[in-house]
């Protein structure tokens, strides 16, 4: 096995920390980036008897506030291990930044695959795509119908004004960026805050969608990833979000991030809706408001992650930042469309 860690592992110090804090694990260690996410950065960890586990630390610069706060993402795995939402099993917690950089955390490696893109989906039946479109919104709903208190999540974030915190948050979080051109974006921002509906208090995922889920051969979710952007919160949005994520066959606008659903066989939003209300009893009346409202976050986001790649801190896996302003101007485009049409301006 490599002596030498990828960028983000001091692989000594890393290794030595993992033998004394994870149960079992049996050094030498090898670590391997696993691509995919463009935010805080996953590592396979495979021990001296095979054994693979998962490490997660935040990028190793352009970190903004609490964007990529590792003690969150763990509380909540910690939290949610054993209800209904699929989650890695949690295994060590780092607070040492001197260990390798950053604060970090190990969890259970789980296997299957991640919808990520067209082609992930190539391996799926029709019948297993379609099952893995009712499964994530089923899996949602096992989110949303978690009582925060029951899971000691009750403290997590403050209860009430979601929308406003997050307008207000993504909207700093992109000005901290240095991403250039934000007028449409804060034209945008002022439509949605001078208009916020009545809300509710749940668990929200932040970034729920086929691409941060593992799924087995049957479609049935294995585990959900990616908790960095976790809170209190209307779960709304996070079927808002699913909904703006959900491409279908013959769509004139893009998604707001890549994904595999207008391949053949994935069910439609509409049904996607139907089996969450289903399971959970909610009024999604105000839905399209919380899709206008993802659209214009997810070009935050977007920004912000190529800032990050222009910085040189995310490493390099292909991440074309001049398709991506595209993308991010588009969608803006849309969302601009979106609050129009609701009368919000």
């Amino acid at each position: 096995m490599s002596s030498v860690g990828p960028r983000g592992i001091d692989h000594e110090r890393t290794t030595r920390w993992l033998a004394e804090n994870v149960p079992g694990l049996r050094p030498p260690v090898e670590f391997s980036p696993i691509s995919g996410g463009r935010s805080n950065l996953t590592y396979r960890v495979t021990d001296s008897d095979g054994a693979v586990r998962a490490l997660r630390r935040p990028p190793t610069g352009g970190v903004l506030s609490t964007a990529h706060d590792m003690s969150r993402e763990w509380r909540f795995i910690s939290a949610l291990h054993g209800t209904d939402v699929p989650v890695p099993e949690p295994l060590a917690y780092c607070a040492d930044a001197e260990v390798t950089g950053a604060p970090f955390y190990v969890m259970g490696f789980v296997g299957g695959a991640v919808l990520a893109d067209a082609d992930s989906a190539a391996p799926f039946s029709r019948s297993a795509r379609h099952r893995a479109g009712m499964a994530t919104a089923e899996r949602m709903a096992a989110l949303h119908n978690v009582d925060p208190d029951s899971v000691g999540l009750g403290d997590a974030a403050r209860r009430g004004g979601y929308l406003q915190r997050q307008l207000s948050r993504w909207r700093k979080q992109v000005h901290a960026s240095g991403a250039p051109d934000l007028d449409l974006l804060d034209a945008i921002h002022d439509a949605l805050a001078a208009n916020l509906p009545e809300q509710t208090t749940g668990i929200v995922h932040g970034d729920f969608r086929p691409g941060n889920l593992s799924f087995g051969p049957d479609g049935e979710v294995l585990a959900v990833f990616d908790w960095e952007l976790a809170t209190l919160g209307e779960p709304l949005a996070d079927l808002g979000w699913l909904i703006a994520a959900w491409e279908e066959p013959g769509d004139e606008h893009p998604p707001v991030t890549p994904g595999p659903t207008a391949e053949g066989g994935f069910p439609t939003r509409g049904e996607l809706v139907d089996r969450y209300v289903e399971f959970t009893g909610r009024d999604v009346s105000d839905l399209p408001l919380y899709v206008a409202f993802q659209r214009w976050r997810s070009c935050c986001i977007g920004a912000g992650v190529r800032a990050r790649y222009q910085a040189g801190v995310m490493g390099d896996d292909d991440y074309a930042a001049g398709d991506r302003a595209e993308a991010e101007l588009r969608q803006a485009e849309l969302a601009w469309q979106a609050v129009s049409e609701l009368g919000l301006v």
